[in-house]
């Protein structure tokens, strides 16, 4: 299913804005693959084709933990 979201429903952040981390990229028989991974730490995957770029998929950020220092 392709997310016709154009914000991360996590962070509100645009999906077109940057900063967010490459994780890898993979050429395909249509395009490319790209699994990326946003500011608030979700990771996703984008399709770049002949359509333009848009997110496939995309997991939740990790969840937070507290540091053993702040115990």
């Amino acid at each position: 299913m392709i997310s016709t979201s154009v914000d991360c429903p996590h962070c509100g952040r645009p999906d077109c804005a940057g900063p967010f981390e490459v994780v890898s990229r993979h050429s395909t028989a249509r395009g490319r693959t790209v699994w990326a991974r946003c500011r608030c730490g979700s990771l996703q995957v984008r399709v770049e084709d002949g359509r333009g770029t848009r997110v496939v998929s995309r997991g939740r950020p990790p969840e937070r933990r507290p540091s053993p220092a702040g115990r």
